[in-house]
């Protein structure tokens, strides 16, 4: 019954996520705003939403830090072997069409925030300001600022209008995506109990649990609003939601840093998540080469490394 509720309530997520990822299309088209400023900002913002309050929910009520580490870095190598995987399905058109370069910043923030991680693991800045590690001060700090940048670069809309018109107006779509964005977290928030169910009776390790069960899950939103996106060719905002989520699930850890009263965060050392946190930064930085070096060759080559980091994760 258990697998049941769980997949249920995905499905209920995904449906979600892709009325969410039509309505910030509707935004590009009808906002000076650009869409790589709206999938990397709001979408993404909306799509991390699961990993936002599963992430509470697993370490302020349940007390399982792992759970909410293995949520989060799952969650990131999955969602870039998923835009990989939608890369290649597309290659020549994805190859050749316009990005902004906001996403070449937002991925080296997201390389530079899985940095700070390591470093936290192996002493450099496992100390704390009150009861809060500085590794989570600097998360935020930096997210702030990738923020601002990403704000300051941002244009008009660059998304492919493929002639539809928009019917909605403004309000309308703005009202519609507040309520599907609340569904996905009230589902999402349900998940973390679920997986935490899924977890106790497999037998697995809280780190993998999170990266399997609810890292995929909670990434659901962000692989429905992508596939949604690049069906319509707004690839643009398709790569900000990705990588923007990346970078928003990182602040996600320091969220959960700060309500979390059983010891660090950033604590927990078993191999499982040691190989996370390695595959997850490959990923990333492949990410980032693709954005910054992006042709035919690259959106082959980078694609699959990214795919392969992630099976390798898996097999380990």
């Amino acid at each position: 019954m258990i697998y049941i509720l769980y997949l249920v309530v995905a499905a209920l997520v995904t449906f979600m996520s892709i009325k969410a990822s039509e309505y910030v299309d509707m935004l590009d088209k009808t906002t000076s705003l650009s869409g790589a400023f709206l999938g990397g900002i709001l979408l993404s913002a909306v799509t991390s939403l699961p990993e936002l309050f599963t992430s509470i929910s697993s370490t302020l009520m349940l007390d399982q830090p792992g759970l909410c580490i293995g949520n989060i870095l799952g969650s990131n190598i999955f969602n870039y072997a998923m835009l990989s995987f939608f890369i290649l399905t597309a290659v020549a058109k994805f190859a050749k069409c316009s990005l902004s370069k906001i996403h070449f910043v937002v991925a080296v923030s997201v390389i530079a925030m899985g940095g700070l991680i390591l470093c936290n693991k192996y002493g450099f800045l496992a100390f704390d300001i009150g009861n809060v590690s500085v590794t989570s001060v600097l998360i935020i700090l930096l997210y702030v600022i990738t923020v601002w940048v990403m704000y300051k670069m941002g244009g008009t809309s660059e998304s492919e209008d493929d002639g539809e018109p928009v019917t909605l107006s403004r309000k309308q779509i703005l009202t519609r995506f507040s309520l599907v964005s609340v569904g996905i977290v009230v589902f999402s928030v349900i998940l973390t109990y679920i997986t935490d169910e899924l977890s106790v009776r497999l037998n697995l390790g809280k780190t993998v649990a999170g990266a399997l069960f609810l890292g995929v899950a909670t990434s659901l939103p962000e692989t429905a609003s992508t596939f949604t996106l690049f069906k319509i060719k707004n690839y643009d905002i398709a790569v900000g939601n990705i990588v923007g989520s990346c970078l928003f699930n990182f602040t996600i850890l320091s969220v959960a840093d700060f309500f979390y009263r059983g010891g660090g965060i950033y604590t927990i050392a078993d191999t499982s998540t040691m190989n996370l946190i390695i595959f997850a930064s490959v990923a990333s930085v492949l990410a980032a080469v693709l954005m910054k070096f992006r042709n035919k060759a690259t959106s082959i080559i980078c694609p699959v490394g990214i795919i392969a980091s992630y099976i390798a994760f898996l097999a380990l």
